[in-house]
């Protein structure tokens, strides 16, 4: 799993970067930048659960995976192992 929270950090990171050099509508980059300030929030809940067999680990979890999804035309994708 922390390989797809280290995937999801890089890809948040370009994709902030992106938006910070975008001239696209200024509402569309506000919710873009929301939806990545989101999905952060939800990594960081994960790295912070101490226990393993916490209720939320399944859920974060699949929600994380279903979230990556969005890039799985990125190289660094793996299907195999992140694959909701």
């Amino acid at each position: 799993m922390d390989d797809l929270l280290k995937f999801l950090a890089a890809r948040i990171d370009e994709d902030r970067h992106h938006v910070a050099s975008s001239h696209g509508s200024a509402a569309l980059l506000g919710v873009h930048l929301r939806m990545l300030d989101s999905i952060e929030r939800l990594a960081e809940e994960y790295r912070g659960l101490a226990d393993p067999w916490d209720g939320r680990t399944h859920g974060l979890t699949y929600a994380l995976r279903v979230l990556a999804l969005v890039y799985a035309e990125h190289p660094a994708y793996r299907e195999q192992e992140w694959h909701p």
